[in-house]
Formats: structure tokens, sequence, C-alpha cells
């Protein structure tokens, strides 16, 4: 059995990859451009990938997933959907996508440093989902 600071770690992981995949899925139907569909398609399945690697862990170390919190995650998706519903625009997108990307590094780099005693392979797969989130950060800022 691994220490808690892993669990609680890889435990996070999951809520927070869970979010950002709900986000894209969300956001997706309204974008124009067909290369900002592709970015957020190739960031999407980076996402689904490390949420495999995530979910494997849990399973070993026999812990239920997190899912995120119901009423964080419901005021996020009110909101984006008001704001897409005033301005239909890829740049009010960008905008939803780098604010929450702007959380998740925020949030992942917190309990990194907070969950300090964990695994250092859980540690690494964090640090693979932040850089993900900046990545994608980076490649929309054009659409802002």
């Amino acid at each position: 059995m691994e220490n808690e600071d892993t669990i609680r770690l890889l435990r996070e992981c999951s809520a927070g990859v869970k979010m950002g995949v709900s986000t894209i899925d969300e956001m997706l139907p309204y974008i124009k451009s067909p290369k900002f569909k592709d970015v957020l398609y190739s960031c999407k399945t980076t996402h689904e990938k490390l949420y495999s690697e995530i979910s494997e862990y849990l399973h070993k170390y026999d812990v239920d997933k997190k899912d995120p919190p119901i009423i964080a995650s419901s005021m996020a998706k009110m909101k984006a959907k008001i704001e897409v519903a005033m301005h239909n625009s890829d740049k009010t997108i960008a905008s939803i996508i780098t604010d929450g990307c702007n959380m998740g590094v925020k949030s992942l780099t917190k309990y990194l440093n907070e969950y300090e005693t964990a695994n250092e392979n859980i540690k690494s797969l964090v640090k693979r989902l932040i850089n993900s989130e900046e990545k994608l950060i980076e490649s929309i800022k054009d659409y802002l």
C-alpha cells in the first residue's frame, strides 16, 4: 500500500483531469476554427491517456477515483455556457479554457507541494499533466 500523500495526490489528479476533459467536451461544439478544435482534441487525448494511467494506479492501490466537486463543476459549466451564449466566439472559449488551465496548474502545483512524500512516479505523472495544461495555454494564445 502506498502512503497517504500518494493516494491523495492521485485522487486530486483524477478529479482535475475529469474536469479538464469535461470542459473540453463542453466547448468543442462551439469552436469555429478547425485548428483550434484540433488543438483541443489533441489535449483531450493526452488527458485521457493520463487519466488511464491515474486509474491504473488507483486500481493497483485499491482506491476509489475522486470526482470533481459537484458544485464547483456545475458552477463552472453554467458560467461557461452563459459566456458562450453571450459571446459565442473562439476568443471567449479560449479565455474559458485558459482560465481553467491556469486553475488546474495552480491546484496541481499546490498538491505537489502539499503531498511532498508522494511516490516519485506519481509526482512525475502530475508534472506531465501540468506540462500538458501549460502547452495548451501556449497553443491557444492566438485565439484570445
